[in-house]
């Protein structure tokens, strides 16, 4: 029987846990994951997933706000394992806790590409043809550590964060218990620091786009939906949309063609088909039916 602790937060960490729970071989002794939150406009207190499927199972929880702090850390050290297990936790781990035990990061991209915060959805943005999951005995860097294994897969040209997301989560769920079965230190590879990309923290600011080039503004759709979403200086949501073309040129922001369930608007580089928005304050609705509202035509800019 194969002692863990496990550290996680979001859907990712959870669907990862909830195998490592089912299986036979394995005892999950301890969980570690972020402090219940506010959430929506009540700012109702909300547990994290990994927490909630961890109290299910009857399993303690720790939520450090600082995982560093010398009594979270001794609270830790008392805890005997065989490894732990890492899932987009959102804290570093100390040096005193990586010597405690084997540390696998379960990180989702093919690094060294992408180190950080929001790999799945820069995949999107750089319109990338194959995304992954690397599995990583962790060090004190930030997914530096030498890798186990890789598993990769195919993105379509079309694939949203959602989707991606959940083949992703997938992927991670079969690497993990394939790790701990059957993978030691000896295996693992050096990364190459030189080829190291990274990306980070994704704002709200992040979705701001100005109709300048048709293929970027997709990938922030595709990576962007739904938060934070894609919107112009306005405040209006751009919810729906397709890539029309990616070649021509024109003039920035202009509504060019106008049909029963959609507008085409062309970019400085391609355009952009758009069927549904959204204004401040108002509910999701028809691009058409917002136009008509607004009075705008062709050749009128989208406002």
């Amino acid at each position: 029987m194969t002692r863990i602790i496990f550290m996680g937060t979001p859907d990712y960490a959870a669907s990862i846990l909830e195998a490592l729970i089912a299986a036979d071989d394995i005892e999950v002794v301890s969980v570690y994951t972020q402090p219940d939150k506010p959430v929506g406009r009540k700012a109702i207190l909300t547990p994290p997933i990994v927490k909630v499927i961890a109290e299910k199972g009857n399993i303690p929880v720790i939520q450090p706000t600082r995982l560093r702090d010398e009594a979270v850390v001794n609270g830790l050290l008392e805890t005997s394992c065989d490894m732990i297990i890492v899932a987009a936790y959102g804290q570093i781990l100390p040096k005193a806790i990586l010597d405690h035990a084997p540390c696998v990061n379960l990180h989702a991209s093919i690094l060294p590409q992408y180190r950080g915060a929001s790999p799945i959805q820069q995949s999107l943005l750089n319109n990338d043809p194959q995304s992954g999951v690397s599995a990583m005995w962790m060090d004190e860097g930030l997914d530096t550590g030498a890798i186990i294994k890789i598993e990769t897969l195919s993105i379509g040209a079309d694939e949203m964060v959602s989707s991606l997301y959940d083949r992703l989560t997938n992927t991670a769920v079969k690497l993990t218990l394939d790790v701990i079965r059957h993978w030691d230190r000896k295996s693992a590879l050096k990364q190459n620091d030189a080829e190291a990309t990274h990306c980070k923290k994704i704002l709200k600011s992040d979705g701001l786009i100005d109709f300048s080039d048709a293929r970027e503004i997709y990938n922030r759709y595709r990576a962007f939906t739904p938060w934070p979403g894609i919107f112009i200086e306005s405040g209006l949501k751009i919810k729906t949309i397709r890539l029309e073309e990616a070649e021509s040129y024109g003039d920035a922001g202009i509504i060019t063609q106008i049909d029963k369930e959609s507008i085409v608007v062309q970019c400085r580089k391609g355009s952009l088909r758009i069927l549904s928005v959204q204004a401040p304050s108002k509910q999701e609705t028809s691009v058409v039916d917002y136009l008509n509202g607004k009075r705008i035509g062709c050749g009128y800019p989208l406002v």
